[in-house]
């Protein structure tokens, strides 16, 4: 007979790690008496990070006593307490491998329905005072599971477990959690598991990722950043045209140089140059967004000449039609989705590049979607792309556009050159009419970009549906860590001359591999406040999958399934030789 042996609860509270501050709730207490069960929690119980724990789908997580024994002798421990592993309900019975999603059980007067295995991360490995734990409690196919909440009501140590219903689709709590994070992915079983109707959205749409996936890698968890890998490598091409677009922005316009066709790349993605700029020193590493038509014979790229930029400095100073760059093949997840729904093409500056590359795409179509292409700029001298967006915008049916300079000078024409002085704002939006169904494709500084997600939100742009393109990074995902002022990327506080050179392309920095100080490339990007995503920190997650631009890793610990070809998982891995990540 299964029965509730503890309940547990805990409310998110701070503590110190590896120098930061964590909001968790992973300490938990077990309760006398009974406790009352709603909805999306326990009396007494909460959660530090809502994106990751709690809600509906994930209001009880339930563990086994039989778990406990098991970890006692795997670990040699024999400190553990009610709510060890971070469990609302600490259980006799119901292990893993004999409970099925969909199962529905009663204890005490509520009702209850698994939905899904536990998905671990970081924090599981500080309450056990375990780092490998994440990984342990998959691999090991021990997760534990998670319950919704059918019926409301109260529960209390003692109480029996009861089965009240079962799912058609029989899969067990491992079975599914093997399933996604197994190399194995048989095609029968995702079509199995998709049939099952309490299975959770999420692990839902993982394994309808996985199902259309056509790459190596673990489609289902891999993050968007890393849903486009390319190969790694540089290639030589030749400069075959040079253009002055606006008074800082240069286009440089390459072609191969034997003659075969290029990697063929997607609307809004970015390739990475490698640019020798000086004779003994390292090489720079620098993303440019294609900003031409989509071609496999030739690659456009546009570059703002900044005062103190290094990259763009030498390309204007050294670089002449005739010379060759060393090429990455296209990459980035900042693509243009089709669809039906309204477009909105919003930039700044040389924010414009990715959109343009967009909006040629969409002109080359002959598109009948809505598309409103939304620019600011300061005046006409520097307003680059502005006759070729005109023209562009020609072929779309049901296209306009519409301009904002901040400080126009007494060439610039209202009405031909620009529609109006000031800058972009919900007013703005509101004036022109900014459809709210839109899907909105928003690049520029960022400043810009956080007022434009902010007057978005405010028109009722779902958020789902404004995507970024961040060019000196990503958006970092750190669950649970304090927010903290935000510092830009730069050396570690201590760098040496020695070991493999580790480039972060996106964010500029470039920094040698110490082993004696760091795990991981992970560790060594945070040293340097690189821009990361991480969860679990063990090879388990892929949320940190990142592009391998070029260079060669070792892994340890093994994650459970490697990195699609072309990718590397940060948190596990160690350079070899000299590698640049797309980070």
């Amino acid at each position: 007979m299964a029965r509730l042996l503890s309940v547990n609860v805990g409310l998110p509270r701070d503590i110190e790690w590896n120098g930061r501050t964590v909001h968790t709730a992973i300490w938990k207490t077990s309760v006398g008496g009974r406790c009352r069960v709603s909805r999306l929690n326990l009396d007494g119980d909460g959660q530090g990070d809502l994106a990751g724990h709690g809600g509906e789908q994930r209001a009880v997580f339930v563990y086994q006593i039989e778990s406990y024994r098991y970890w006692q002798e795997q670990l040699n421990r024999t400190d553990f307490v009610d709510g060890q592993f971070g469990e609302n309900f600490t259980i006799e019975g119901l292990p893993d491998d004999v409970v099925h999603i969909g199962d529905r059980y009663r204890i005490g007067s509520a009702v209850f329905e698994v939905t899904q295995p536990r998905v671990t991360c970081y924090r599981v490995g500080i309450r056990m005072n375990e780092p490998r734990m994440p990984a342990l409690l998959t691999s090991r196919g021990r997760p534990g599971f998670y319950f919704r909440v059918l019926q409301e009501g109260e529960v209390g140590a003692g109480d029996e477990i009861v089965r009240v219903g079962e799912a058609k689709e029989r899969m067990t709590v491992a079975g599914i959690n093997a399933l996604l994070y197994s190399p194995k992915h048989p095609r029968d079983q995702l079509e199995r598991a998709l049939r099952i109707e309490a299975l959770s959205p999420g692990w839902r749409r993982s394994f309808e990722a996985l199902l259309q996936s056509r790459t190596s890698g673990n489609a289902g968890l891999a993050p968007a950043a890393a849903a486009h890998p390319a190969a790694p490598g540089f290639r030589p091409l030749t400069v075959t045209a040079i253009e002055q677009e606006s008074a800082d922005v240069l286009s440089l316009t390459m072609q191969s140089t034997d003659g075969q066709p290029l990697s063929t790349a997607l609307p809004g993605q970015y390739v990475v140059l490698r640019l020798p700029t000086t004779a003994a020193g390292a090489p720079l590493f620098r993303s440019y967004s294609l900003s031409g038509p989509l071609s496999t014979e030739r690659y456009r790229i546009s570059v703002k000449i900044e005062p103190n930029g290094a990259a763009g400095t030498w390309l204007r100073d050294h670089i002449r039609v005739g010379d060759t760059l060393d090429v990455s093949s296209p990459r980035g997840a900042f693509i243009l989705q089709s669809g039906e729904r309204p477009l909105v093409l919003l930039s700044a500056g040389i924010g414009a590049t990715p959109v343009l590359a967009m909006l040629h795409a969409l002109a080359a179509a002959r598109s009948t979607r809505q598309v409103l292409w939304l620019d600011a700029a300061r005046d006409g001298q520097h307003h680059p792309f502005a006759a070729e967006v005109r023209h562009l915008m020609l072929a779309l049916p049901h296209g306009r556009s519409y301009v904002c300079y901040s400080r126009p000078d007494s060439r610039d024409k209202l009405g031909e050159d620009f529609d109006a002085t000031g800058h972009l704002s919900r007013s703005v939006f509101d004036e022109i009419g900014v459809p709210r169904e839109a899907d909105v494709y928003l690049c520029g500084p960022t400043r810009f970009m956080a007022e434009m997600k902010e007057a978005l939100a405010n028109l009722g742009v779902a958020p789902e549906r404004i995507h970024v393109e961040i060019f000196n990074g990503s958006e970092p995902m750190t669950p649970g860590i304090a927010a903290a002022p935000a510092r830009a990327p730069h050396l570690p506080e201590e760098d040496t001359n020695s070991g493999p050179l580790v480039s972060f392309a996106r964010s500029g920095i470039a920094a040698h591999w110490k082993a004696s100080s760091y795990q991981s490339i992970l560790e060594l990007a945070e040293a340097c406040d690189v821009p990361v995503r991480w969860s679990c920190r063990t090879g388990v997650c892929h949320n940190c999958e990142s592009g391998l631009v070029s260079g060669d890793v070792v892994y340890g610990p093994e994650p459970l399934e490697k990195a699609a070809d072309g990718n590397v998982l940060v948190c596990c891995s160690q350079p070899i030789r000299n590698v640049v990540i797309d980070l």
